[in-house]
Parts: structure tokens; C-alpha cells; sequence
């Protein structure tokens, strides 16, 4: 792994109450101590997770004084207005997050999220403070017809537009490809790093090479204990975003495991 700092993120989707959520939490922050002890000061490791957001406040305010960051799972990219059931990057910033997830492939399958309204909500989050964790990543059907990289240069140019690179400082980008995502299908570590330094490259080329290295990218698509390590020593997978496997810290603290070790 390069010098940027490991993060690790688990998107909790829709799953755990408020009770479950604050329990978990306060496992994984148990849990992440000893590690960074055993680690020693010259390693870190940056731990994140996105509770669904009626637990959000609660799981801030029992982890306040840990290291573990708090994200939202997907936001709205108004500050404020007539729309039913959603939520600013504000309102997710008073709530206790630090981060937001933004253009996950369930929100672009499902409810038929497009690269520009992604690139508003980025925008949205960049102003409000956020720290935008986005996803891009290719189906099967790409894949198997070899546009994989097409693909995701395509949703990212499309939500970074022309957004200079003072103003992405502090972009995460996550590559989920959406075959593997809840499969129990991984790409291999040689097939991952490969996206991972064609997403890196197109930073370089759009925004200079200083953004493209500063940039942290995540892989994401049924990283467990067993893959982790192979996945996060590749010198451009930078973490993961965990989905099943952060349901429950005995799956979860293993792949902050390794995340150390390779740190």
C-alpha cells in the first residue's frame, strides 16, 4: 500500500436499529484501540461507517470521543426546500457525519440516479464540508463485453466535471464493480488494481498529479477477512468499502486488520 493513509469504510445500507447501531459502533471502537496500539504511531488507519441515517445521531454522539468517522448513505444535493423524505448535507453534518457515499450502483439501479444528478450532490457535499466517498464501477454485461474501463471513466468525469482540484482535495472515490457487489464474486487483486490505476491516471490527466496521488480509492465488492489483505496490498487500493461483511464486528475488525498490517 502507498503512503496515503488506509480507509475503511462499511455501508451499513438498510439494516440496524438505533439500539443495534450504537452497539456495533461501540464494538468496532473496542475494537480499532488495540489495533492501532499494536500498530504502533507509524501506522494509520481511518475507520468509517454509514448507519442508516435514523440512527446516525445517536451512533455520533456514543462515539464522540473515538476516532471512527461517521457517513451518510446518500444525501440530497438542495440545502433546504420542498422535498419529501430526503436529506441535505447539512442536515447529515448536524447529525454527527464527516463523509457521505454518493452514487453507490443500488442508487443508480434502483432509483435511476444519473451522473449529473451524482455530480450535484458532490458538489453539495464539497460546499457543506463533506467529504464525498464516490462510487463508480461497471455490471457484468460491461464487463463481459470489455468496458469496464470506459465505464468508470465515464461516471466519474461525469461527476467531477470541472471542479478544479483544490476543490477535490479531500475526494475518496470507491470502485465497486456491480458484479460483485453482494455475490460473494470478488475481482481478482491484479484485475482491481488495474481500475484502480486507470482511475488514478484519468485524475492525473484531468486534474494533475498531484490530486491523482493525494486521492485515496477504495475497492469495493465482497471484501471480506480472507481477501483483504491480498486486495489492499495492490499500490493502488487505498481501502475498502465493506457492505455484508461490516454488519457485524467480528466480520468487520479482521479487514481493519489488515488493513494495519499492510499499512
Amino acid at each position: 500500500m502507498s503512503a496515503r493513509v488506509p480507509f475503511i469504510a462499511g455501508n451499513w445500507k438498510l439494516h440496524h436499529n438505533i439500539p443495534a447501531a450504537v452497539a456495533l459502533a461501540g464494538q468496532i471502537v473496542d475494537a480499532m484501540e488495540p489495533l492501532a496500539r499494536a500498530a504502533g504511531p507509524s501506522k494509520t488507519v481511518e475507520v468509517c461507517i454509514a448507519p442508516v441515517a435514523t440512527a446516525l445521531y445517536a451512533v455520533a454522539q456514543s462515539v464522540a470521543e473515538s476516532e471512527l468517522l461517521l457517513a451518510g448513505q446518500n444525501c440530497h444535493h438542495e440545502p433546504q426546500g420542498a422535498f419529501t423524505g430526503e436529506v441535505s448535507p447539512a442536515l447529515l453534518r448536524d447529525a454527527g457525519a464527516s463523509h457521505c457515499i454518493i452514487g453507490h450502483s443500488e442508487r443508480r439501479a434502483l432509483f435511476g440516479e444519473t451522473d449529473a444528478a451524482i455530480a450535484l450532490k458532490l458538489r453539495a457535499l464539497l460546499e457543506a464540508g463533506l467529504v464525498p466517498i464516490l462510487c463508480v464501477g461497471e455490471t457484468l454485461e460491461q464487463r463481459d463485453a470489455g468496458e469496464t474501463e470506459g465505464v468508470v471513466i465515464a461516471q466519474l468525469r461525469g461527476a467531477l466535471g470541472d471542479l478544479s482540484a483544490s476543490a477535490l482535495a479531500t475526494l475518496i472515490v470507491a470502485y465497486e464493480p456491480v458484479w460483485a457487489i453482494g455475490t460473494g464474486r470478488t475481482a481478482s487483486p491484479a484485475d482491481a488494481q488495474a481500475v484502480h490505476a486507470a482511475i488514478r491516471a484519468e485524475l492525473a490527466a484531468s486534474h494533475g498529479d498531484s490530486l491523482a496521488q493525494a486521492v485515496r480509492v477504495l475497492y469495493g465488492g465482497s471484501v471480506k477477512a480472507s481477501n483483504a489483505a491480498e486486495l489492499l496490498s495492490q499500490p493502488d487500493i487505498d481501502g475498502a468499502l465493506v457492505g455484508g461483511a461490516s454488519l457485524s464486528s467480528e466480520l468487520f475488525v479482521p479487514i481493519i486488520a489488515a488493513a494495519y498490517a499492510v499499512a
